[in-house]
């Protein structure tokens, strides 16, 4: 394609309509996640354990990609179908802060949370890869490592002081006994950026198939064939296992470490997650140029770094040792910058643009599967050194650094896999 398309007034639109889709985006996903939503669920009286596994609900939702797969050929006119799903789900969150209100038994609260976060992400991840070729189609495809730096980087600027204001209202509320006033502050602001959110996709230039496209689309088989028989794409998806098995052993369990163990409140962890995020905001720039010019491997190998570092702070966090958790947080947005653009913009390396949402697709539900697995098992272990007075194997320690100790070891193995793997396959420009 010639490349001064891309200097059109209606690409430039619609690029720009899409990064700032994601912003509103993010905004839901800070209400629906970490000490927010742990929250809302020890609030219901969920236990520790279940806290973790419910957050960790995401790593499962992206098996709803897999529909995308057998559909993707089919689908004419992709705004208005990615606009239906993704809207719904966005909208559906906000029905979580509704659940304390309604008049049902503490022991159904759970359940209904659980159903209602699987109808959200349904919607979300249904389209997600869908509305991520869609979006970047208006981007040179040289420039989109530093065209989804730029973007994260408007999500997390707006998403710090968008962080701190909600951490602040949220505990105004509660400091003023008034819990459920917070919920009902969530639910109304999940409604609004969520309707912002629909307007900035419905700027993005349509993408609508002939007839002909669609009767002409092509064989499972050879789908397969381009993605699960491409060598080069299953080692990729491979260390995306590895990542989101490290990920998802830890992460969905430190929003009560935080709260509970370490005696954080609500809106001092929103300060701690901001100093994560301007961590991630000043690499992120650096880390897009970096991509372009080595390639999408090599900044996830970095960012997949900076995460093993950023565990080590966890393994030493205690209540004595408390802000070094900041530490984590720190790096944890540092490892964001390098792993979170490049592993969904690497599989433009390893596999021909015609089977991208389908490759992403299969990548992303065969290691969010995985990843959710992880969670399981890491609960049970939880669960196990909360039972036993926080002591494992004879020693003093809270459950999450244990965690942590499992999820550095892993990510260990994912940057060996990265550098010697994954680096030295031949990348396909397209």
């Amino acid at each position: 394609m010639d490349t001064s398309v891309y200097d059109s007034k209606e690409y430039r639109r619609s690029r720009w309509a899409y990064g700032i889709e994601c912003t509103f985006e993010y905004f839901v996903m800070l209400l629906v996640g970490d000490a927010f939503l742990a929250k809302l669920l020890t609030s219901m009286g969920v236990p520790d354990a279940t806290v973790g596994i419910i957050a960790s609900m995401v790593s499962l939702a992206f098996l709803f990609q897999l529909v995308s797969v057998f559909v993707v050929q089919r689908i004419r006119n992709t705004k208005c179908f990615a606009v239906l799903f993704h809207s719904l789900g966005q909208l559906t969150f906000s029905f979580l802060y509704v659940i304390p209100f309604l008049p049902f038994a503490e022991s159904f609260r759970a359940p209904l949370a659980l159903i209602c976060i699987l109808l959200a992400y349904f919607g979300n991840y249904f389209v997600h890869s869908i509305i991520f070729q869609w979006g970047n189609s208006y981007v040179d495809p040289k420039k989109r490592g530093s065209f989804s730096a730029v973007k994260e980087m408007i999500s997390l600027f707006t998403g710090i002081f968008m962080t701190l204001l909600l951490g602040y209202i949220m505990d105004v509320y509660e400091a003023n006994d008034n819990l459920e006033g917070s919920f009902i502050f969530a639910s109304v602001a999940i409604v609004i950026f969520a309707l912002c959110d629909l307007v900035c996709l419905l700027m993005v230039k349509n993408q609508v198939k002939t007839q002909k496209e669609i009767e002409e689309r092509v064989p499972m088989r050879v789908v397969m064939r381009e993605t699960l028989g491409n060598k080069n794409f299953v080692r990729v998806m491979i260390l995306d296992i590895l990542w989101k098995v490290a990920l998802y052993a830890t992460s969905g369990f430190l929003g009560t470490f935080r709260i509970r163990d370490l005696a954080f409140t609500v809106g001092a962890v929103q300060v701690i997650n901001i100093a994560g995020s301007m961590s991630r905001f000043l690499l992120s720039r650096p880390m897009g140029r970096f991509s372009d010019k080595h390639s999408f491997a090599k900044g996830v190998e970095l960012g997949i770094l900076f995460a093993a570092i950023g565990y080590v702070f966890v393994i030493g966090s205690t209540p004595a040792t408390r802000y070094l958790i900041i530490g984590y947080s720190l790096f944890h947005g540092m490892s964001m910058a390098g792993v979170n653009a490049n592993m969904s913009n690497i599989v433009y390396s390893y596999v021909d643009t015609r089977y991208f949402v389908q490759a992403s697709a299969i990548k992303n539900s065969i290691s969010g599967l995985c990843g959710f697995g992880a969670s399981l098992a890491a609960s049970r272990l939880l669960a196990y050194v909360q039972e036993n007075g926080n002591r494992f194997l004879g020693l003093p320690v809270y459950g999450q650094q244990v965690l942590a100790a499992i999820s550095l070891t892993l990510l260990g193995v994912a940057l060996l896999y990265a550098h010697f793997v994954i680096g030295k396959q031949k990348v396909m420009i397209q």
